[in-house]
Order: C-alpha cells, then structure tokens, then sequence
C-alpha cells in the first residue's frame, strides 16, 4: 500500500474522530441558541437550524421529534447529490483496481520482499507507473477528504441547534424524553452506523478496506459512548441519518455498478 494512500485513510480516520469528539463535547453546547447569539457560525448555521426545528415542530403541534426526523432527512437530501459523487467515484475505481489488479500484485510482492531503501523506493515508483498507465488514482477509492469538509459545518450547524434549542428538550417522542439520556437508542445509532460502514465498504478494493476496519468500528462505539451521556435527540439524529445513508449507499452501488462496469470494458 503506497503512503499517499495511507496518510489519506489517516487523515480521513482523524477527521471522522474528530467529528465524534466534537459533537461529544457539551462545555460549548449548553447555551440558548438566539438571534442575538454572537458568531457567524452561531448565527447563519446554528441559529438557522433552530429557527426550521421548531417551525416544523409547530406545524405538527409540537412534536420536535418528528420535527428532527425530517429536518435530518432534509439535511441528508441536500448533500446527497456530493455523497452519490463519491459513491460513483468509488464504484468506478474499484473496477479499474479489479482491472489491474494482476499487474498490481506482482509489484506489490516485490515491494513487500524488498529490503532496502532503494529497492522499495524503485518498487514505489513502479506501483506509482501502474496506476498512472490505467488512469488510477488509489485515493478517488477512499473517496477524499473534500466531502466529508463540505458537510462538516451543516452537520455541526445541525448538531448544536438540537442540543441549543430548549424547547427540544421538555418534549418527548415515542417512548423516550427527547431531554433526557435513553438507554436503548445509544445502541440503536451505534449499530445502525455500524452497519452503514459495512455496507459502504463494498465500494472500496480490498486494501482500502482493511485500512479502513479500525474506523468502522471506533466511530459507532464511540457514537454509542457519548450517546449515554447525550440528551435522546442526538442518538435519534444520529439514528435517522444512518438510515437514511445506508439506503442512499445502496442507491449509489445499484446506480453505478453497471456504469462502472461499461466504463472498465470500454478502456
């Protein structure tokens, strides 16, 4: 595996704990989210959000639960077109990796045989040939970094109006305090992202995917581990929005499988 490679799935894995770490983070998160609250951020995407969470809450005579639900959704629509991008960029390169993969394997072995600085820095170059001879970049697999940057502050905006908007939280929906921790929807959201991650790694060749297991499973445990000390309407955000990404993968594997698949025969 070429270190470009390795330092993107890093980059990535950080990114994604981040994430979670930021969002498990309450010393910035208690205050009433307001008009007058100072900030950009606070204003055009906290503030934004909270005013559409209870709008919609309003419509349906108050219940913030189903209001999240379909503001999430919303949320997910919005950005699905970048998410269905990478998809296809993903499917499309792990059928051009599938093409050459015979070609990849005999220089992956003697890199991985090679004992000196110079025979792996030759082998290096060589892996590196391949894949510019059959227009192959390793990282379009792992689908970049750009993404997951474009939907950080929506998804952040979206996360501290939902813990900044008190209304939220003297509101209860099915059968939990969307106040108050729940003990079964941490579980939920964990598992539910678990298995988002699984399915989404049938887009990626079989070295990207072993480098990608460790965050598969860190991310859904540590969701888990900060939903038990969240309010319940995070873990039902988080719950939705799983769902809706495993049906949106599943859309974009069936959308451009076929495609995928033309593009490699016609090369």
């Amino acid at each position: 595996m070429d270190q470009k490679t390795k330092k993107t799935g890093y980059l990535l894995l950080f990114i994604t704990l981040l994430l979670v770490v930021l969002t498990g983070c309450q010393q910035t998160s208690t205050t009433t989210i307001e008009a007058s609250t100072p900030g950009f951020f606070n204003h055009y995407f906290v503030y934004s959000f909270s005013v559409v969470l209870k709008t919609i809450a309003y419509w349906f005579n108050g219940n913030y639960g189903l209001s999240i639900i379909l503001v999430t959704l919303l949320v997910r629509l919005l950005l699905m077109p970048i998410m269905l991008r990478q998809t296809k960029s993903q499917v499309v390169m792990k059928e051009k990796m599938k093409g050459v993969q015979p070609e990849l394997s005999v220089v992956q072995e003697k890199l991985k045989k090679a004992k000196t600085t110079e025979d792996k820095a030759k082998y290096q170059a060589e892996l590196m040939a391949v894949y510019k001879k059959n227009n192959i970049n390793p990282l379009a697999a792992m689908g970049g970094c750009l993404p997951l940057l474009l939907q950080m502050p929506i998804l952040m905006g979206f996360y501290y109006a939902i813990r900044r908007t008190p209304e939220i939280a003297s509101h209860s929906f099915l059968w939990f305090n969307l106040g108050h921790t729940d003990h079964i929807l941490p579980f939920v959201a964990g598992l539910v992202y678990l298995l988002q991650f699984r399915i989404s790694l049938g887009n990626l060749p079989e070295e990207q995917k072993k480098q990608m297991a460790v965050m598969g499973m860190l991310s859904p445990i540590m969701m888990t581990i900060f939903s038990f000390s969240a309010p319940a309407a995070l873990p039902l955000y988080w719950t939705i929005g799983g769902l809706f990404l495993i049906l949106q993968t599943y859309l974009g594997q069936k959308l451009y499988q076929n495609t995928a698949v033309l593009e490699q025969k016609s090369m």
